[in-house]
């Protein structure tokens, strides 16, 4: 008899607690949508500083910027994380054409030098093209000497019957990592890649590549180029498989430059030694002004400290706005944040990363790890109000890695990518491709995690 009075109590109890939870999640979306200083924040990161690749100058602004927003924001303490971060530059504007005197062509192509590649110098590289669809075929040929002295053309598409584009990304992205080691180890002189992108536009594709000596000690220059060039490239080898391909770059590596990640806190009133995070990274190309990629990121993660000060929310845990330094071509902020997270002995009940562009929000990925994602899937009908549908088991993100190791539980914003590849690591990653709705609506979704993951952990 006991048992069933106990019952209704505790309906009543939980339908209070979804109530309060409900009218709190409507008070944090109201001022997302009306009070939200995130688009403007974006707009003078974007266009004031720019791309703000490591260890460039702009990289150096956007971190006395991020200090300063994030005192603004209401943080109570902004720490500074040292880490020492690749400097690469890419110098002189790239060049690469088609050269083919059966077809009659000398047509210049748009491409852009991948990050940390070697630079040819002006001499350039000009070598005969084989086309490579798979590195199954280059290893065939490259068994039968037909890779020596040429360049390799990697022509790998998106595959379009993927409707989550990252997991396009992921299957060419290869490409582009290894593509240059694999290449040399067969003896070419140069690699090419189709940009990692499924819009058939004429903007090149950077992003960062990496020499694997376990591959092959000799480096070779490497380049993308845009969607319609690679389809250029290809159709003409159709017509003179003995065409040429002339490549000249100018980038190099300096030293290591020193940098920081930027962390704002607002310390927790009961349990200050243990940390909810969101974060994004604060560097980006150079060839753009790195606004969705990940200047939304930024932005939506600081945003968090002002809407704890402005209604006037005192989290039990710790909060930490992170902008993290160097995940284009390092990682070295995500594992400088690491290390100092166990020098410190903090506990990390939970860290997100934003880091797929400032579009319309679609749910959450969360680990499994320590129940956070059976926590989060219990807020699914809060969130549905706000077309924030989906929460899938899996979660984290290339600044969260080594967090992840150390056994952090993480999570990760995802909004809807369809366009997120048409500008990503292009120049056309600029501030007016970005909806002010959408961004604070994403915003808004994360900040409404965060405050429940402070409620409830």
């Amino acid at each position: 008899m006991k048992l069933f009075k106990f019952i209704p109590i505790l309906f009543c109890f939980v339908s209070f607690s979804q109530k309060e939870d409900s009218i709190a999640l409507k008070k944090i979306y109201n001022y997302y949508l009306t009070k939200s200083k995130c688009y403007s924040n974006l707009e003078y990161l974007s266009t004031k500083i720019g791309g703000r690749l490591s260890g460039s100058p702009q990289a150096a602004q956007a971190v006395e910027w991020a200090k300063k927003a994030m005192y603004a924001a209401g943080a109570d303490t902004v720490i500074l994380q040292p880490c020492m971060v690749p400097h690469w530059v890419r110098g002189a504007k790239e060049k690469c054409n088609l050269i083919s005197t059966k077809l009659k062509l000398n047509k210049a192509l748009n491409c852009c030098a991948l990050g940390n590649c070697i630079g040819t110098g002006a001499k350039g590289v000009n070598a005969q093209v084989i086309e490579i669809k798979s590195f199954e075929e280059l290893e065939l040929l490259g068994a039968k000497k037909m890779i020596e002295g040429k360049i390799v053309f990697y022509n790998v598409f998106f595959d379009q019957t993927h409707v989550r584009t990252g997991s396009a990304y992921g299957e060419s992205v290869v490409y582009r990592g290894k593509g240059a080691s694999y290449a040399a180890r067969y003896g070419a002189v140069g690699s090419i890649v189709r940009s990692m992108t499924s819009v058939a536009d004429d903007e090149p594709h950077t992003g960062n590549m990496n020499y694997d000596s376990t591959i092959s000690k000799v480096k070779i220059p490497t380049i993308a180029i845009s969607y319609k060039a690679a389809d250029l490239l290809s159709e003409s080898l159709k017509k003179d498989s003995e065409l040429k391909v002339y490549i000249e770059t100018h980038c190099q590596t300096l030293p290591d430059e020193p940098s920081f990640n930027v962390v704002g806190q607002i310390t927790g009133t009961e349990k200050p030694n243990e940390f909810i995070i969101a974060g994004g990274h604060l560097d980006s190309w150079d060839n753009g002004q790195g606004a969705h990629d990940d200047g939304t990121g930024i932005v939506q993660s600081i945003e968090i400290l002002e809407v704890y000060k402005l209604l006037s929310i005192k989290p039990k845990h710790s909060i930490r706005a992170v902008a993290f330094m160097n995940e284009e071509n390092g990682l070295r902020g995500g594992e400088a944040y690491a290390k100092f997270a166990k020098q410190n002995n903090e506990k990390h009940l939970a860290a997100l990363e934003t880091d797929a562009g400032g579009y319309t929000p679609r749910g959450f990925g969360a680990d499994t790890a320590n129940g956070l994602y059976d926590l989060v899937v219990k807020w699914k009908t809060l969130f549905t109000p706000y077309f924030v549908e989906r929460i899938q088991k899996d979660g984290g993100g290339a600044d969260l890695i080594a967090l992840e190791k150390m056994g952090v539980p993480c999570l990760s914003f995802e909004p809807d990518t369809q366009r997120y590849f048409d500008i990503h690591h292009t120049a056309a990653d600029t501030f007016d491709k970005v909806n002010k709705r959408e961004l604070e609506l994403g915003s808004a979704a994360i900040g409404a995690l965060i405050y429940l993951l402070d409620k409830y952990k």
